[in-house]
């Protein structure tokens, strides 16, 4: 489940959200690829500074709609196969779009990507964690481990 917004002026017509305060409703990255396959779409790809900022007042939208949404982060649809140079200098350059886009847009944490074992990236969302070195936890991207459930 998860909240559907479309638009008729931008790039794609329409987005979904699913945001659940259950933890155990919460799921890994393949598995929310999954579902968005099921569903007829993608995992978000973000290509542009103006669509992160439609998604961020989205997500603002959500928050104020009362709907008691807390800490938790996003899966989007960003991503790193193999491990080949995943501790080199290269590994920011690994990170591919799930629906094949090519956009070379980021938005990127302070100190992130961190790689290693971490191949699949998130959107921050938590508004209650004390800002780090890059400010708040809010919006910017962050690689975790795949396995991880948002």
């Amino acid at each position: 489940t998860g909240q559907k917004v479309c638009y008729g002026d931008f790039k794609r017509s329409c987005y979904k959200l699913a945001y659940f305060q259950d933890l155990s409703r919460r799921v890994g990255f393949q598995e929310a690829r999954q579902a968005c396959e099921i569903d007829g779409g993608a995992l978000l790809s973000l290509e542009s500074e103006a669509e992160q900022q439609l998604i961020e007042n989205m997500l603002q939208n959500l928050t104020k709609s009362g709907s008691g949404i807390s800490d938790g982060d996003f899966w989007i649809g960003l991503w790193r196969s193999g491990d080949g140079l995943a501790t080199s200098s290269a590994c920011p350059d690994l990170y591919q779009w799930a629906d094949g886009s090519i956009s070379p847009f980021r938005n990127w944490y302070t100190d992130e990507p961190s790689c290693g074992s971490e191949a699949c990236v998130v959107m921050y969302h938590q508004p209650t964690a004390n800002p780090g070195l890059g400010g708040p936890y809010l919006y910017q991207w962050n690689d975790d481990r795949c396995n991880m459930k948002h």
